[in-house]
């Protein structure tokens, strides 16, 4: 049996309690860059399997076309089978999982991922995207990601507001190492999950960030995913063409959004094999006619762009593209949202371009710079995440000039899509469907991110009560008094033997002057809860304590009282 260092012990205890505390630290940049390499060799990992399998029937990565007409049939629908079997043999009741997900176990449960969710959405997602299902990989890349991350932290039972931490590094380093674009995670994860702006999140996240690029560049070569398609700038008159260009990517995805939770409360009565087999129907029969609407991949959208212009083609594509992606998310087929709306965003961009050919000679050149300003607009009106589009889209195509015409389009689109249109993210309008909480009041949020080990009181004076050595009332009245910064806490057993522990305080008395004292009941909070778990037992009574324990009740290691707690809440911060 191997034995363990107690100097190991002491010195993770240590690492543990400055974990506890919100701020920035070495222990915390380590566990970014170490949460960071464990998310992102999951994604590579993750991606390596798709590309593997695809590779065994494709001549080329995403390659649809290339399959003859009843093998584009007969894929999709056999990859809804398969992955209805995964979901069987795990339990359908673990067949949550996605963003929306992820965003609900971080705001309520630290980022803590069920491990059989993790395991729907490696082999369901690979399967999705390898049988040409309009899903994307930045769903299972932020699921894995947080699980990856997470799994680290809860193995070593770090403190759970270093763990929700840890998790927004996990998404970090998955979204880096499925993209390769270090920024834009770092800003999805603070503009879309987090929803916060604190520097000592920042700086692991963005450590983990990294380390996804460099290692998914270390696999798959340092080329973006659009590096293929050119910003080219135009006149300035075409500033004015791009407002309204926003406005109608805001249209249409206020049309997407309401479309697909139209279509998730519409089958929301069939059980989940049998919308799978659904959705593998309709993607197999559309991708018997329409090749180009299978996947969501980038490059075969420009390489349809860059055919013939033909108009007819693209809005034929896109709108099969709509249908495709509303039926996969909608009924269930495990993948991202963020993939197939870039890609629809892509073809709109350069269909929305056209009628600039009344004006122009040759549109043809603003095809590329389109198509991605229709990325941008549409992400942001379809999720609610302006930077995070303006970022990701900036970086997938290294194209710095393109921010002011960006934020032409990101702009209307975001205000024509949620002022006029009352349209919300997609996220949220999938938590709330689904009942999963996701909102947190701002004392809950604020008491999160301190761990009771960065708080507690370690100076507390145990008194057993069978002990022959316990002391008299008097004694006690005496101890209190004279240690006023020290608690004093009754140790005793009820009658099934189980532990009790008891704050003691005492009081004057105002008709006689005389000392009493009171036995407060304690409850006990495990050493990785947060202040919220303490606010949480004391808020009723705004009075007593809890105690802190290790591995086992009876290990006390630490006492919280209400003024401590009261103390941490109204503390003044920059």
């Amino acid at each position: 049996m191997p034995v363990i260092s107690p100097f190991l012990i002491v010195n993770l205890n240590a690492f543990r309690q400055e974990l506890a505390t919100p701020r920035t630290s070495i222990q915390l940049c380590i566990i970014g860059i170490v949460g960071g390499i464990c998310a992102a060799s999951l994604i590579i990992l993750f991606r390596l399997s798709a590309e593997w399998l695809q590779g065994l029937f494709l001549p080329k990565i995403n390659e649809f076309g290339a399959l003859e007409p009843y093998k584009r049939f007969i894929l999709p629908c056999a990859g809804a089978l398969a992955i209805a079997l995964i979901a069987y043999l795990t339990g359908f009741k673990h067949y949550r999982m996605g963003i929306p997900f992820v965003i609900h176990r971080i705001k309520h449960y630290y980022g803590h991922i069920p491990f059989r969710t993790a395991i729907n959405q490696f082999f369901g997602g690979t399967l999705a995207l390898v049988c040409g299902f309009s899903v994307g990989r930045e769903g299972p890349s932020v699921h894995l990601g947080a699980f990856g991350s997470s799994f680290f932290g809860q193995w070593l039972k770090f403190p759970h507001n270093s763990i929700r931490i840890l998790s927004g590094c996990g998404i970090a380093a998955g979204i880096s190492a499925s993209f390769n674009t270090p920024f834009a995670a770092v800003i999805f994860v603070m503009e879309v999950v987090l929803r916060e702006y604190k520097i000592h999140i920042f700086i692991p996240v963005m450590l983990a960030a990294a380390c996804g690029t460099v290692l998914t560049r270390i696999v798959f070569g340092e080329t973006q995913e659009l590096s293929f398609i050119q910003f080219h700038d135009f006149s300035r008159w075409i500033y004015i063409y791009l407002i309204i260009f926003g406005i109608l990517l805001g249209c249409l995805a206020t049309l997407f959004n309401k479309t697909l939770m139209l279509v998730i409360r519409s089958f929301s009565h069939i059980n989940m094999a049998r919308r799978l087999l659904i959705a593998g129907l309709i993607t197999g029969a559309v991708g018997y006619l329409l090749p180009d609407a299978l996947g969501a991949h980038f490059h075969s959208a420009h390489v349809l762009i860059a055919q013939d212009g033909n108009i007819q083609l693209l809005i034929g594509v896109v709108a099969a593209k709509f249908l495709l992606t509303i039926v996969a998310i909608g009924l269930g087929i495990p993948g991202g949202i963020i993939g197939p709306v870039f890609v629809i965003g892509m073809l709109s961009g350069v269909v929305l371009a056209f009628p600039l050919g009344f004006f122009l000679d040759d549109v043809s050149d603003l095809n590329g710079s389109f198509s991605l300003l229709g990325m941008a607009g549409l992400m942001t009106a379809v999720i609610h995440a302006p930077l995070a589009a303006l970022s990701a889209v900036m970086e997938l195509s290294y194209s710095p000039e393109m921010i002011l015409p960006t934020i032409l389009v990101i702009v209307p689109a975001y205000v024509t899509s949620t002022q006029f249109l009352g349209n919300s993210s997609i996220f949220t309008q999938q938590l709330d469907y689904q009942k999963l909480p996701y909102t947190i009041s701002s004392v809950m949020e604020s008491l999160q991110k301190t761990g009771v080990l960065a708080v507690m009181n370690k100076e507390f004076r145990l008194l057993n009560q069978h002990s022959e050595f316990f002391y008299n009332n008097e004694q006690l009245i005496s101890t209190t008094n004279r240690e006023q910064d020290i608690a004093v806490v009754r140790y005793s057993l009820d009658i099934n033997g189980a532990s009790e522990y008891s704050l003691v305080e005492y009081e004057k008395q105002k008709d006689d002057g005389a000392m009493c004292l009171t036995f407060i009941p304690m409850q006990g909070i495990n050493f990785q809860a947060t202040l919220a778990e303490v606010y949480s037992l004391l808020e009723v009574n705004r009075h007593g304590a809890v105690y802190v324990f290790s591995t086992t009740a009876e290990e006390i290691v630490g006492v919280i009282t209400w003024k401590t707690l009261r103390y941490h809440l109204h503390k003044a911060s920059y």
